[in-house]
């Protein structure tokens, strides 16, 4: 298995330079940075994020908390958590599904936290110290990301429209 080591004597650079490329590649100019990759790619070399993490003293995992019954919310979960894995995936992170009951166990870098309600910011939200993104608007300050049902249904049926349909009808709830 490669060592940052040999990358750096592959591409002939120092392994500061080789950490800076992986952790902080915004510093490194974009030819060191190919010098790198390619080093990288040749020797199939995959950074220890787990070292990082350690080093770091951070977990890589990222909990999603569910605030809501999921049996009876609309399936859209599936999507949504696979979309954010998705994402998580490409920054070495890794998602963890928890619930009310699960929210305490292990530990984590930062939460997602959908389905909250009022009373879910005095005995939830409000007591976390990790850095935390609701799913869904507040009007509590937190930082959120949300859908704009309006504008997406507006965008979708001009697009439609584009397609040459003239009978156009919305369902939902």
């Amino acid at each position: 298995m490669a060592t940052l080591a040999d990358v750096a004597k592959r591409a002939n650079v120092s392994k500061m330079t080789v950490s800076r490329v992986i952790n902080h590649p915004g510093q490194v100019s974009d030819e060191l940075k190919a010098l790198v990759y390619e080093a990288m790619k040749a020797l199939d070399y995959v950074p220890n994020f787990a070292a990082r993490a350690l080093v770091q003293n951070r977990t890589q995992v990222i909990k999603f908390l569910i605030l809501e019954e999921i049996d009876t919310v609309e399936p859209y979960y599936m999507n949504l958590l696979t979309g954010i894995s998705r994402e998580l995936d490409k920054h070495y992170y890794s998602l963890q599904l928890v619930t009310k009951k699960s929210q305490n166990i292990g530990s984590y870098d930062g939460l997602i936290v959908t389905g909250v309600r009022e009373e879910d910011f005095s005995q939830n939200i409000l007591n976390i110290d990790k850095p935390v993104i609701l799913y869904g608007e507040n009007t509590r300050g937190f930082d959120y990301i949300d859908v704009d049902n309006k504008m997406g249904t507006k965008i979708a049926t001009e697009h439609v429209k584009s397609l040459g349909f003239t009978r156009i009808v919305f369902f939902g709830n």
